[in-house]
């Protein structure tokens, strides 16, 4: 099997149960539960969606980055092609 297919099942595994974890919350809102255990719910989450933003980087410089620097027509592409490495990531870690 692809590595790329593993890896978009994989993504997409992840993205499935935090929109189940996402689910549970509104549950727990919904019935008034404790703060704290909402919050513990959350912090996981956040947890979940930073694995999932570090998989698609690695990703991201993986196939997009390694395509781009393999066939430039010129110094300039490879430049833009880490420039706009750079700014996906500044935009991932705000």
């Amino acid at each position: 099997m692809d590595n790329r297919l593993v890896e978009k099942d994989e993504l997409l595994t992840r993205l499935r149960k935090i929109e189940g974890q996402v689910k549970g919350i509104q549950r727990m809102v919904d019935e008034d539960k404790c703060c704290s255990e909402v919050m513990v719910q959350i912090s996981a989450i956040r947890s979940a969606i930073n694995k999932v933003g570090g998989m698609m980087i690695e990703r991201y410089i993986a196939e997009c980055m390694q395509q781009g620097i393999r066939t430039p027509d010129s110094k300039g592409e490879i430049d833009e092609s880490i420039q706009s490495m750079i700014e996906t990531i500044v935009k991932y870690v705000k």
